[in-house]
């Protein structure tokens, strides 16, 4: 049964990039229709900005909720059975999503929304490396997020053609469509292998009470947040900050979102390849660590340039940020068996989490430093954060994962 999941193309990884397209697709429309959502919604300029961040923010705090909750239950139930449960409840809250009439409603249902999305990509990520032999789980774990990650590009042409309402129904059809394809997929054999045994699985507390393994929890958090930092500040509010520096055009916060995700998809797919090349998953993601600090300075030096400079910056910020796959899938290489679920959901939710006090700290600098002066002193923050936690975690690229923690 094993032997059958062992190429980078098995159903598996198709499922499962599947999975993340329809997980992207909806965690991302919030970003791409925040304008003509919320001015349809009878909000003002000031207020799309300031309640745009407040409604993002609460979509985050229910992705980090939910990557505790499915984590666990992945390790304790299965991973498939997360990814069946995840996908109902995101579904339906992207239904609930066309039919919001005040700012609260739509901050409840996406704080409803981003429980059901923490699930996808942490399960898929844990599901396809364990099923794929140790040197293919890199291709494996980026053609998943490379594929996936086409989904904001998608979620941005269907808004450019559809009533933003009607693009969150067709995120939920997505996500029932999603089920169906579902069914010919296998449990994980390394899941099943401890299923029945006594040995304690999906304990969250095993992450933190252990020194060894917190650092290594920690530091598998940290090595993430530039990505959320681009997308959830420098992307999402490209508009305000193309404004504030004097960018020649109007800024559309959608086509900055599609410009840039079209630049992760292949930004996710290269690192993939590079890590494999290299055959160390550190020395891929300081590369691509470099390209995002590139991408930082040129969008802070974009005043009096023309909007298309901007969208080119996003691409490049984009393809840096690539490193998504390689984050999560040295996360999932961290740890045993039996946490490994745990590890791999919680992980990549806690970074989207991350965006909350990435941004407290954006709006609080905003009172002495000004709106664009607060955004880069955030991004130097960030990145020296990433690139000092990555100097400590350790190369997982020849780790064999058939073992558990005890």
């Amino acid at each position: 049964m094993q032997s059958k999941q062992a190429s980078v193309f098995s159903l598996a990884v198709l499922v499962a990039a599947l999975g993340y397209f329809v997980d992207i697709y909806d965690l991302l429309l919030f970003s791409i229709i925040r304008v003509s959502s919320l001015t349809d919604l009878g909000l003002n300029k000031d207020q799309i900005a300031s309640d745009g961040l407040f409604i993002i923010n609460i979509q985050m705090a229910g992705l980090l909720i939910g990557g505790i909750l499915w984590g666990i239950l992945g390790d304790k139930k299965g991973r498939l059975k997360v990814l069946y449960a995840s996908i109902i409840l995101y579904s339906l809250g992207n239904i609930a999503n066309g039919f919001v009439q005040t700012v609260n409603q739509y901050a409840a249902v996406r704080f409803l929304t981003g429980i059901g999305l923490a699930g996808e990509l942490g399960a898929g990520i844990t599901l396809v490396s364990e099923l794929l032999p140790k040197e293919k789980r890199g291709i494996g774990t980026s053609l998943v997020a490379g594929i996936g990650l086409t989904g904001a590009v998608v979620a941005f042409f269907f808004k450019e053609n559809f009533h933003w309402r009607t693009c969150y129904f067709i995120g939920g059809g997505l996500g029932f469509a999603l089920l169906f394809l579902r069914v010919g997929v296998l449990e994980s054999g390394m899941f099943n292998s401890i299923q029945h045994s006594n040995v304690s699985k999906g304990n969250f507390f095993m992450l933190i009470t252990n020194a060894k393994r917190l650092k290594k929890y920690l530091c598998s958090i940290l090595i993430g947040l530039p990505t959320w930092y681009v997308i959830g500040i420098l992307v999402t509010f490209s508009k305000e900050f193309g404004e504030k520096m004097g960018v020649q055009g109007k800024v559309d916060p959608g086509k900055a979102v599609m410009f840039s995700y079209a630049a992760i998809s292949i930004g996710d797919i290269a690192v993939g390849l590079l890590s494999q090349a290299l055959k160390s998953r550190k020395k891929a993601l300081f590369i691509f660590y470099g390209l995002t600090t590139i991408g930082i300075v040129w969008f802070f030096n974009l005043a009096g340039q023309p909007v298309d400079s901007l969208y080119a910056a996003c691409a490049l910020l984009g393809f840096g940020t690539g490193f998504w796959a390689i984050f999560v899938t040295m996360a999932a290489e961290q740890f045993g068996t039996n946490i490994r679920a745990t590890a791999a959901t919680t992980v990549p939710n806690m970074v989207r989490g991350a965006l909350i006090p990435i941004s407290i700290l954006f709006t609080s600098l905003q009172n002495t430093a000004g709106y664009v002066q607060s955004g880069w002193i955030t991004g130097i923050t960030v990145m020296v954060i990433g690139i000092v936690a990555a100097l400590l975690t350790e190369e997982t690229f020849h780790k064999d994962l058939n073992y558990v923690e005890e």
